[in-house]
């Protein structure tokens, strides 16, 4: 059992230090770790932005156009939690719809499902969120959703399952002070609610889907 445990504990800890490295790479703050992002133990508050390896940042290395947007596009698949075909499908979709292409595309990402419940502050992190809907744990307008990249709409009304409320890191990140949730949002407890959608003002500020749209129009 002692043994099991400790086995437990060190995969957990390898899981943490991966994805630790994936923030550094980028050198930014993905928050992908839930409450550990937001503690003294993030390696980035400790340490700094510096890239993962053992030469970190190599000076006078200077990036190009495609290595810039490469890097943004990449960026922008870890942020969310999304593969490349899935992003290359929001792309044709903004593209298509009225308006700016590059605020199509970030409106589409804001709207998935598991960063909604993220953005409601009902999870620490979109992959618990996405956790927590492909098992089966949430609820849209009183309907058991299990699909991550489900779109919200304006209305719709966004739940936790009870079960999902006695989960011990869920218990304890909804015990804490309730932090600034976006206004195209509002939640009571563990139920939310859209009440408008994403807007400019909404999207994150250290993404810029606009060199995303460039490397694929290559």
């Amino acid at each position: 059992m002692v043994r099991d445990h400790q086995r437990e504990e060190e995969h957990k800890m390898a899981i943490l230090q991966k994805k630790c490295r994936i923030c550094r790479r980028e050198r930014k703050k993905l928050f992908l770790k839930g409450g550990r992002c937001f503690s003294p133990k993030c390696p980035i508050e400790r340490k700094g932005a510096v890239p993962p390896g053992i030469h970190g940042v190599k000076s006078g290395v200077r990036l190009s156009s495609f290595g810039i947007q490469l890097r943004e596009k990449q960026k922008t698949k870890r942020y969310y939690g999304i593969g490349e075909e899935q992003l290359k499908n929001y792309l044709r979709e903004a593209a298509k719809a009225k308006g700016r292409t590059d605020d199509n595309l970030m409106s589409l990402l804001e709207r998935r499902l598991d960063n909604v419940i993220y953005r409601l502050g009902l999870a620490p992190s979109r992959r618990s969120a996405r956790q927590l809907t492909v098992h089966g744990l949430v609820k849209v307008n009183g309907k058991k959703v299990t699909f991550p990249a489900f779109k919200i709409k304006t209305g719709d009304i966004i739940e936790l399952l009870s079960k999902a409320l006695k989960i011990k890191y869920i218990e304890e990140w909804l015990g804490r002070k309730e932090g600034e949730i976006p206004d195209w949002l509002k939640r009571e407890g563990p139920v939310g609610k859209a009440v408008g959608l994403p807007e400019e003002k909404h999207f994150p500020t250290d993404l810029d889907v606009r060199l995303v749209i460039e490397f694929y129009s290559r």
